[in-house]
């Protein structure tokens, strides 16, 4: 009965995945694309008119969700949207945000917002970008301080304060990306006090650009590019504390080296785990096609309770979701009109699994909610992460039953069966897709279970042997004294 309720859902897994836009897809061993049933479908695309607004949205350029709050940053309307996500994945208006309370002397309006931070006591970290500053609200919208240009000697003076993006840590610590700055994050105190940069891109030396400068001559050496580091694009906070920062800007081909996906711990340095078989840059091959050129650009991403990342590529309005490993999960999306695609996506955000993309030109909001064989992936993710290895295993199998082609379920079996002592058949799973690494621990696991299973048989055997040529040798001298008796 079992089986034929796994075959009926399989089936109807298949007949949704038939009515999706089937332009989802992962990439193989060897770094071939290989078509997948949608991980995502488009739910709803809202305009201004869907949300209760008047005024259309002119330039949108963040989001942010916080409880059941979405919070739409319309920059060039010099405003805040707050919206309700509600139970059947729709967005009401809550109010429109133009102003705040501050004191005598502060300007208490918005000159095009482009990022909001909400932290965990219920603080507001507006980036007031044309008006140079980022502002501290408390819940109830009173000003509490600005974080205004550095006054610093390794700042750049005469150079206009434009910060985009913000992100506050739960000790109050303020982190801000400014545009044209390539020195990494800026780090305030709570109290607005600058104390330095955090996280700078190493930096990338072209060695070929250093002999032609050699060889160059004074003023041609002045019209080549500075060594500099590239700048980040957008940051998001994940549940430990730890910065995911993202980049648009390097050189196509130093990809693998410029880390444009990286995971920042309190020292600035990027610990992300990159377990896959590719690094997590996106799209792995690229064609220069339709406008599009070299490998993804990054400008926003978002983390989900899970562990997965989705980074959005405003190259060619995919987006790309990773787990925890570094192992791609999915990619989707592309440029165009028609509903799931962007003609320039600026922000990405998301409420349990459901995502929301926002798309500065066509000012509009696009709802993805997971399709069931989504839904699959993650639960086998988040049982093999809690330790439930039987439960993932056993979804494991029912995403192959739709997907035969899904390398990481072949890799998640083999995982799961490492834990469930099940070494010959993780090692089979794991041959299966040439996964050398885990494939190595499953062998190493399987054969001291062999020895362990046979080292006392084999012990035994080696006793017997021992005492059986002793006997034989005390048998051999009795009979020859016996012999000398005669």
């Amino acid at each position: 009965m079992k089986k034929i309720i796994v075959t009926i859902a399989s089936l109807l897994l298949i007949c949704a995945s038939a009515f999706a836009k089937g332009d989802s897809y992962i990439y193989d061993y060897w770094g071939q694309p290989e078509k997948s049933p949608d991980t995502y479908r488009v739910s709803s695309v809202l305009y201004a008119d869907n949300l209760g607004l008047d005024v259309p949205l002119k330039n949108p350029q963040g989001l942010f969700a916080y409880e059941d709050k979405l919070y739409l940053l319309d920059s060039d309307n010099n405003r805040i949207v707050e919206l309700k996500y509600n139970e059947n994945k729709t967005l009401t208006l809550v109010r429109i945000i133009t102003e705040f309370n501050a004191p005598e002397g502060i300007v208490n309006t918005f000159a095009s917002p482009r990022d909001l931070y909400i932290n965990k006591d219920g603080s507001w970290f507006i980036a007031d970008t044309n008006n140079a500053r980022v502002v501290k609200l408390d819940k109830d919208l009173n000003y509490i301080v600005s974080f205004t240009e550095p006054d610093d000697p390794n700042y750049e003076k005469g150079k206009t304060f434009l910060p985009e993006k913000v992100v506050a840590d739960t000790k109050g610590r303020v982190y801000i990306l400014a545009k044209n700055l390539n020195q990494g994050f800026l780090k305030y105190e709570y109290d607005g006090t600058f104390t330095g940069y955090f996280g700078a891109s190493e930096v990338i030396v072209d060695w070929s650009l250093v002999i032609r400068k050699k060889l160059a001559t004074r003023a041609q050496r002045e019209q080549m590019e500075s060594f500099v580091p590239t700048e980040y694009s957008n940051v998001y906070i994940d549940n430990e504390g730890f910065l995911f920062a993202v980049m648009r800007t390097f050189d196509e081909n130093d990809v693998s080296r410029a880390k444009p996906i990286r995971r920042l711990n309190a020292l600035g340095k990027d610990i992300l785990i990159k377990n896959g078989e590719f690094d997590p840059i996106g799209d792995v091959i690229w064609a220069n096609a339709g406008g599009a050129k070299g490998p993804a650009r990054f400008s926003d991403i978002t983390v989900l309770d899970n562990d997965v990342y989705i980074a959005m590529d405003e190259t060619r309005g995919r987006l790309f979701g990773y787990n925890s490993q570094g192992q791609m999960l999915f990619a989707f999306g592309g440029k165009g009109s028609i509903d799931g695609y962007f003609r320039n996506p600026t922000a990405i955000e998301h409420f349990g699994y459901d995502i929301f993309v926002l798309d500065g030109l066509n000012a509009s909001i696009t709802v993805f909610t997971p399709t069931d064989f989504g839904a699959m992936i993650y639960k086998a993710t988040e049982h093999y992460a809690c330790g439930e290895y039987d439960e993932a295993a056993a979804v494991w199998e029912d995403v192959l039953k739709v997907n035969g082609n899904y390398d990481l379920a072949y890799v998640g079996l083999g995982k799961a069966y490492t834990q469930q002592k099940r070494y010959k058949e993780a090692m089979d799973y794991l041959r299966l897709k040439r996964s050398r690494r885990l494939y190595s621990k499953a062998f190493k696991y399987y054969r001291k279970a062999i020895i362990e299973k046979y080292v006392g048989l084999f012990g035994g055997i080696a006793a017997a042997i021992i005492i059986i040529v002793l006997i034989t040798k005390r048998i051999n001298k009795i009979r020859k004294e016996l012999m000398y008796e005669e």
